[in-house]
């Protein structure tokens, strides 16, 4: 008989590539996994995967039950998700997703405020890149997402949060004039410090910085703000940090904040869901909470 563990087990080998690591992501030993995706196969009458010493790669017929399972996976944690939100609005369990130029930032101020206003919510965070995170939860991994807006996925809801202004963070000195707006040109020269590759942060600022030449920027390979800012205090450069990081971040009278000219660069923020999720509303909830702690 097919069962939901066989799926999620074979849909977890797809994820990840790797008897090993999905075994240990559904927690299961390999052999015990192994077992059940060729008891798959047997119930399917159908070769899922192609293994060889090396590697291992879906059958043309194993990625459509991969789509497929997938779906239905989504479709029982939908399932789950109605009968809590039926119970409750805003209880249960949110998976919730952060990026990491966001996390530190805004939880410290959003979770007292869901423990005040629904004390039977329970909700599991998870920090990494954009990427990572739009992509587990389109899987359903994840139930919602905070991220840096547009997405443009035509299967996910966007609810905009607040607009975050770009910041230039320099090394203090005598002839700074903190009234003076920067641009784009005033960077030339500058030795621009960014986070490693897979950030959002490194290409919006890329993007706003778009004419400064690829030898004026650096790739520090950090993957915290704090620790670029420690670069710009030590005098290695200068960064882009956005608003929503200065109260937490800025403690060091050696770097000088400076605002730049109309109109200034942001980003917007936004919680972003799957349009078919039956708990549309508990995310509405949760962006008005969000708009709520960040205005």
């Amino acid at each position: 008989m097919l069962t939901f563990k066989q799926l999620r087990y074979f849909v977890a080998v797809q994820q990840h590539g790797h008897f090993g690591n999905a075994a240990e992501e559904v927690c299961v030993s390999q052999p015990a996994l192994s077992m059940q995706i060729r008891d798959l196969e047997k119930e399917l009458g159908l070769c899922l995967i192609e293994r060889n010493a090396r590697s291992i790669r879906l059958t043309p017929e194993g990625e459509e039950i991969a789509k497929r399972a997938n779906q239905i996976l989504r479709e029982m944690q939908d399932l789950k998700a109605y009968a809590e939100h039926a119970a409750s609005p805003l209880s249960g369990t949110i998976r919730l997703g952060v990026i990491p130029s966001l996390a530190p930032y805004i939880l410290p101020k959003l979770l007292p405020a869901l423990t005040k206003q629904y004390p039977a919510l329970q909700l599991d965070l998870r920090e990494t890149l954009t990427a990572t995170l739009l992509s587990e939860l389109k899987h359903g991994t994840l139930d919602a997402v905070l991220v840096a807006l547009p997405v443009e996925e035509p299967d996910l809801e966007e609810a905009p949060i607040f607009e975050d202004h770009f910041l230039l963070a320099v090394a203090s000195s005598r002839e700074i004039d903190e009234r003076k707006r920067m641009g784009p040109d005033d960077l030339h020269g500058e030795n621009l410090l960014l986070l490693e590759e897979g950030h959002c942060l490194r290409d919006q600022t890329l993007s706003f910085c778009g004419s400064i030449s690829q030898n004026q920027s650096a790739n520090v390979g950090a993957t915290s703000i704090a620790t670029v800012l420690h670069m710009v205090a030590a005098g290695y450069g200068v960064t882009v940090l956005p608003e929503i990081c200065a109260d937490t971040e800025i403690a060091d009278d050696r770097i000088t904040l400076l605002r730049f000219a109309e109109p200034q660069p942001s980003r917007r923020i936004g919680l972003i869901w799957r349009k078919t999720s039956p708990k549309s509303e508990d995310y509405m909830a949760l962006a008005r909470c969000l708009r709520n702690v960040t205005n």
